[in-house]
This record gives C-alpha cells, structure tokens and sequence, in this order.
C-alpha cells in the first residue's frame, strides 16, 4: 500500500537533520516508554503478528500519519489492533466507560514466559518444497504494485530492474501474514544502481534491498 508511511527515494519533504546516535535517548520522553511497553505486552497475547501491527500503522490517513511522531504512530496502531480484537472498547480506550473483564481465552505470559519471549524474538525463516525462481546474477524487475494491503516493496523501487545478489532461503511473506495467513516465501538481496533508482549516478552508486519473489519478475 503507497501511503504517507512510504517515504524511501521521495522528493520535496525537507533536509533529514537526524540527531547524533551518540546524543539521541532511548525515548524523549516517558509516555513514548510506555507507548513502546504497552505495544510489546499487548503483542505478546497472541492476537496479532508483526507484519499485522506494521499495517494497523500504516492504514492511518496519510495526513495523520505524517502529522504523528513514531510513538504516536505506534499508539494509533496499537489502539486499532486492541479494539478490532475486542480487548477493549472504543469508549475503554477514551476513559468514558470503565474497564470490563478480560475474556477467558486471553493467555497471559508469565514473568519467565515473557522474559523467553524477548530474548528468543519470532524467528521468519521458513523451510519451502519449492525451489527459487531467480538465481544469483540473474537481471529482474520489481512489480509495479497499487494493492490496498500490506507491502515490503517500497515505492521507489518499484518499476525498477535490478540484479538478483543473495537468495536467503524461505521467509514468512509479509503481505499474506499481515492478513493472518501464514506462508512463505524465497527472499533476495537486489542490487540497484542509483542510475537505475534515481536517473543519475551518486557516491553510492549501489543499493541492496531485501525483496520477495512475488514481488520479482525476470528480464
């Protein structure tokens, strides 16, 4: 999906002034901190994956979504994810009604469950009967895509060729996962001249973007 979240290779948005990774804090300010804890708790009831929170943000109004910070996307995000699965209702959520009880079937991590959960992450390696499509080396084009879900192919390189360097094996596939569905599929490292991406040669005369095969048609 093209929205306000799909920034990558855009004009005419302003200089980036990003702050020294030395000075910057882990958050600017506690409600981010809390934002970040109630995403990573609420993840961990199992209603919702990863590829699923990523779209909750990103089906804001672009206007919305470019007026937030990151924690306040984060938020927005979270908020859709709690209501759409009947953790809490719209009025919960804006302090008009008080709480009502969880529902039985929510499973809560313990203490030791969490700390697990943390340290192992969810790992997207998937083992597939198929073998690749593309081989290294191999010349391919990225698939111009106008879907309203859930996409890892970002805009600007969509349309583009580019040059097939790593296959890394079967992964979970985003777009289907985003849905609920979960299915794999092979992922590669593509490499693109800035010429190829921006019509014009730069310092960084190559990029390498990590892209699934459906994305991928051959030369």
């Amino acid at each position: 999906m093209h929205g306000g979240h799909d920034l990558g290779g855009k004009q005419g948005l302003g200089p980036i002034n990003p702050e020294p990774e030395s000075e910057e804090p882990v958050f600017h300010s506690d409600w981010e901190r809390r934002v970040f804890a109630l995403t990573i708790a609420t993840g961990m009831l199992g209603k919702w994956n990863i590829d699923q929170s990523r779209y909750a943000r990103e089906r804001q109004h672009p206007i919305d979504y470019l007026k937030h910070s990151y924690y306040e996307n984060w938020y927005e995000g979270v908020s859709k994810l709690l209501i759409e699965n009947g953790l809490v209702s719209k009025e919960e959520l804006l302090g008009e009604s008080t709480a009502q009880p969880a529902s039985p079937d929510i499973r809560v991590p313990s203490q030791d469950d969490a700390k697990k959960i943390l340290t192992s992450g969810g790992p997207t390696l998937m083992q597939l009967d198929i073998e690749p499509k593309f081989n290294i080396g191999e010349k391919i084009r990225v698939v111009k895509s106008y879907t309203y879900g859930h996409t890892r192919a970002p805009a600007y390189v969509q349309g583009c060729i580019g040059e097939i360097a790593i296959q890394h094996g079967g992964h979970v596939f985003p777009d289907s996962n985003a849905r609920g569905q979960l299915a794999g599929e092979h992922l590669y490292a593509v490499c693109f001249s800035s010429r190829e991406l921006w019509g014009t040669e730069h310092d960084n005369s190559e990029v390498f973007i990590d892209l699934w095969e459906p994305y991928l048609v051959a030369v």
